[in-house]
């Protein structure tokens, strides 16, 4: 697998065509888009889908994202239709943004530190159906797209 470490990994799927789309449809629906690139990069991993590591994995996630990615995330879209208008306020919320970004790049972190020594193993490595099973079967379409991307950047 090219892409040993999560980051990178995250960074290289979510830009292949169409993972942007279905992550934020994923994410509209009630998912954790770190926490999905997460589990996609599980199963390019061949790590087999436990369910008490993704429920910590889930835990680790909502705690961060509740604590750091979700009040700078509020505050980026409340400046949305403000900072059309006013240059310095589009500045701060460019910065919001960047700190948001970088807020997901630490929770990437965390999750690839508590996954990094979990070895392969035979089993279903349906990590994404998992995480996704509450957002129901209407979400097929994208969690389909994630996964082909995620594939694709894993045989890279």
């Amino acid at each position: 697998m090219k892409h040993d470490d999560l980051w990178n990994f995250a960074l290289a799927c979510y830009s292949q065509p169409g993972v942007e789309e279905a992550c934020l449809d994923l994410q509209a629906a009630g998912g954790d888009v770190c926490l999905l690139l997460t589990c996609a990069w599980l199963e390019c991993r061949g790590t087999a889908h436990d369910d008490a590591r993704l429920q910590l994995l889930q835990r680790i996630s909502e705690d961060w994202r509740t604590l750091a990615i979700a009040p700078l995330r509020t505050l980026r879209q409340a400046w949305r239709e403000p900072a059309a208008a006013d240059a310095d306020l589009a500045e701060l919320r460019k910065r919001v943004k960047a700190l948001e970004l970088d807020a997901e790049r630490v929770q990437l972190l965390r999750l690839q530190s508590v996954t990094q020594h979990w070895s392969i193993a035979s089993g279903s490595a349906d990590w994404i159906g998992r995480a996704c099973a509450s957002l129901g079967p209407a979400k097929f379409r994208p969690i389909e797209t994630l996964r082909a991307a995620a594939q694709l950047v894993a045989g890279d």
